[in-house]
């Protein structure tokens, strides 16, 4: 790892990078700090140490793609809308048709965090049983009434997405695309790759080059017969992310830096993606609305079903919290599923120690999209990555506490490493499928 830590992510207001770039000692500052009994390093460290086979659901589902053995389940606040609910039905009965007796509809009270809510139904930090709670969970509403920790901390044991809209019409719109493209026969889609390498950048430099490439190359070589298409670096500009929108492949990764304020007082552009018409950091000119797509450019039907985005805050902002606009037009609009990132989004998701490529959980997650499996049981593997460093970051900060001497670049690795793999999540519902 290099003395400098960069992270993705460009300013609205100065076309700069969000975040200036942190040293090895102010890193390592951080990580002494933390607490090695974090919830999150704890059930991660839990789910790691279980070592089960078909950890996410217990042994006696066979099928985690089964409905029938796995469960589905909604979750919405107590004091939410009742004429969301109402709006879902035609998904929540489909739902109803696949899982039987495994499905439930649920309350979360004023006030839960995930243990408490899974406690009160009966289960602790278990595989899924979906006699008590299902492995599909859909939370439904904006993160101010369910919280995405609550969404991060269920989804180290189950199978968790969420939707949230401004209006009854957008649920409604988002329930019968659901249910039109179940209705349609399952097969192998296209994937296509885009992303970004913006002059003088290097971060994005390194997403097209150990991300975007290697990711191709693997897709192709382990799955014979996918149709893999790309726009990387020159080609990926705001025009052709348009046309991928409107009329692309049913599965796009993008890779490119997302936009915002560091306050997150920029909802409609906060996790925009920035495409390659910004001139890169070095310019003098800023960043302008051509140079960035935003939920505010989706005006129509949109082509994809399953978006994967790379980039800062695509997915949604922690400490002002709320869903992206980008992903909830898309989902409004006829996209099945996005996953993107809460948070800032650095290289450590495909860099391993912070210098070489390691793509193996977002491939293989990539390649689970498209070959039909539910979106979410195909996450599965980007949770196992978070699980393998949080268990090896607990250790660390362990000995850190007993004084023993403890690589300190390391120790600031895991700890971003860690962090940057948390923050993905799911947004629409995770029992999905591209195809």
């Amino acid at each position: 790892m290099g003395d400098l830590v960069e992270f993705n992510g460009i300013d609205a207001d100065t076309g700069g990078y969000l975040f200036p770039g942190r040293s090895l000692d102010e890193l390592v500052a951080a990580v002494r700090s933390q607490d090695t009994a974090s919830p999150f390093l704890r059930a991660m460290c839990y789910r790691h140490d279980l070592a089960e086979a078909n950890y996410g659901v217990a042994s006696f589902a066979d099928d985690r793609d089964d409905l029938g053995q796995t469960g589905w389940g909604v979750l919405s606040a107590q004091d939410a809308d009742p004429r969301v609910l109402d709006a879902l039905r035609p998904l929540l009965d489909l739902r109803k048709s696949q899982a039987g007796s495994y499905y439930r509809e649920f309350v979360v009270s004023p006030g839960d965090d995930a243990s408490t809510f899974l406690r009160r139904h009966g289960m602790g930090p278990d595989p899924a049983d979906p006699r008590k709670v299902p492995y599909y969970l859909l939370i439904v509403g904006p993160p101010t009434e369910v919280p995405f920790t609550f969404q991060y901390l269920l989804d180290v044991q189950y199978a968790v997405g969420r939707i949230d809209f401004d209006s009854v019409a957008e649920y409604e719109a988002y329930a019968l695309a659901v249910c039109e493209a179940e209705a349609r026969d399952s097969a192998k889609l296209p994937v296509h790759l885009f992303g970004t390498c913006n002059p003088g950048d290097r971060p994005t430099k390194l997403s097209s080059t150990q991300l975007l490439e290697p990711l191709a190359r693997e897709l192709i070589e382990l799955a014979p017969g996918i149709q893999v298409t790309k726009d990387i670096g020159e080609q990926a500009t705001k025009d052709r992310l348009s046309e991928l929108i409107s009329g692309g492949p049913a599965v796009l990764f993008t890779a490119s830096h997302g936009l915002g304020r560091a306050n997150g007082e920029a909802r409609d552009i906060q996790g925009a993606l920035v495409c390659q018409d910004w001139p890169g950091p070095l310019a003098a000119n800023g960043i302008l609305p051509g140079h960035y797509y935003s939920g505010t450019d989706v005006t129509g039907p949109v082509a994809p079903r399953v978006v994967f985005s790379f980039a800062c805050y695509s997915a949604g902002f922690p400490t002002e919290p709320y869903v992206a606009r980008l992903p909830q037009r898309l989902l409004a609009h006829g996209a099945l599923a996005f996953v993107g990132h809460i948070d800032r989004a650095w290289g450590y998701s495909f860099l391993w120690s912070g210098s070489s490529a390691h793509i193996t959980a977002m491939m293989s997650c990539v390649l689970a999209i498209h070959k039909g499996r539910r979106i979410g049981n195909a996450m599965e593997d980007l949770n196992i990555r978070w699980g393998t460093i949080a268990a090896t970051l607990t250790v660390r900060l362990e000995e850190l506490k007993e004084r023993k001497n403890v690589d300190e670049r390391e120790l600031a690795w895991l700890w971003t490493a860690s962090s940057d793999a948390r923050n993905y999540v799911l947004l629409g519902d995770p029992a999905v499928r591209a195809g």
